[in-house]
């Protein structure tokens, strides 16, 4: 509930900053010096610069409440339907409710600036179904609407700040950055394909990657790559480190497994079990691709990191990690952790001491 909360403030208050300033821009392109140019007649309330006053106060108004309106049906939808409906009836019924709560927004705005200034607006009942200026101003939302989404799922692509380095170019040639990864693994994977067949299969591994994506954000992690039925996940150095971030994030995963562990039986008769290895240092990352561009990472961190999630069958553990990066962590009292030998991974010429982490 509190990460809902939170989740709700962080997009409230983006939406709201972001479609203020959005009419208020509308406002000003609107109304600023119409006044001025020859063949137009503008109404005395919106001439000069008082006009355009009081249409930046109204537009910006409305923008606010349009941020909030519209931030508040995005955090329901994505909680109560985003994995239950299709995507074209998401997007039919989200449009129908932008329009409705616009309009009654626009209602609201008018009414009160009509008492506020002794403005003659019209606001009677069905007013927006011929009024021009009223169309404009839902066809400018509709692009504004593509670019405020443009940008959501961009960022929720590339992560969060990837997509403005992307865009300023930062990746066009090859940077060096210093992070941790976690691949995470289904255990028992193709015993269980085989059970559920290849369609019931595949709606496990939604679930579980839709269980997985309500814990990411807490832990601050980006989420590098779906493989089949395995993730990769990885942080900037220092905020994987920051709170055991990167550690803590496979218990929260795990704990959220076991508080759905009755829809899981009664669903696919299974419960879900993941292994997990970490490891961390610097490496190369690039944009690549022209077709289709992406953020990719070259080095041997990656390497190890897989290699290491690799070796948790071998000791029969769920969580693996390198002790070069262990060493940067902080182990909280709730967690121990246990050397467990040196081991030498594939394609390693030297060998590499591991560690599994357990709560206490």
């Amino acid at each position: 509930m509190k990460r809902s909360f939170k989740k709700y403030i962080h997009l409230l208050w983006q939406s709201v900053l972001f479609w203020s300033l959005a009419m208020g821009f509308f406002s000003i392109i609107r109304y600023y010096g119409i006044d001025e140019e020859e063949g137009f007649t503008v109404i005395e309330d919106f001439s000069g610069h008082q006009g355009t006053l009081k249409a930046l106060i109204g537009f910006t108004s409305i923008g606010a409440l349009i941020g909030i309106v519209y931030a508040s049906i995005d955090i329901l939808f994505d909680k109560y339907t985003s994995n239950k409906i299709s995507l074209a009836y998401n997007l039919i019924v989200r449009t129908l409710l932008y329009f409705i709560t616009t309009v009654l927004i626009f209602t609201l705005i008018m009414d009160l600036f009509s008492e506020i200034y002794n403005i003659n607006l019209n606001t009677d009942r069905g007013w927006w179904k011929k009024n021009k200026s009223f169309w404009a101003t839902i066809l400018y939302i509709v692009m504004v609407s593509f670019v405020f989404s443009f940008i959501k799922i961009a960022t929720e692509k590339f992560g969060k700040g990837v997509f403005i380095k992307m865009l300023l170019g930062k990746y066009k040639k090859p940077q060096e950055e210093k992070r941790i990864f976690m691949f995470l693994d289904l255990k028992d994977s193709t015993a269980i394909a085989e059970k559920l067949g290849h369609f019931k299969y595949s709606q496990f591994i939604q679930d579980c990657f839709y269980d997985l994506n309500t814990v990411v954000p807490k832990h601050e992690a980006e989420i590098y790559q779906y493989v089949g039925d395995e993730a990769v996940l990885s942080w900037p150095y220092k905020k994987g480190l920051a709170n055991n971030n990167c550690v803590t994030l496979f218990f929260a995963f795990q704990h959220k497994k076991q508080s759905k562990a009755t829809y899981y039986q009664e669903k696919y008769g299974i419960i879900p079990e993941f292994k997990a290895g970490l490891h961390g240092g610097k490496l190369m990352v690039t944009e690549v691709g022209v077709i289709k561009k992406e953020i990719a990472y070259h080095g041997d961190v990656i390497n190890t990191s897989a290699r290491i999630q690799a070796e948790c069958n071998n000791r029969k553990v769920k969580l693996l990690i390198s002790e070069e990066l262990l060493q940067d962590l902080k182990i909280s009292d709730h967690l121990s952790s246990t050397f467990l030998g040196s081991v030498l991974l594939k394609g390693k010429q030297e060998e590499v001491n591991i560690h599994t982490i357990a709560k206490v």
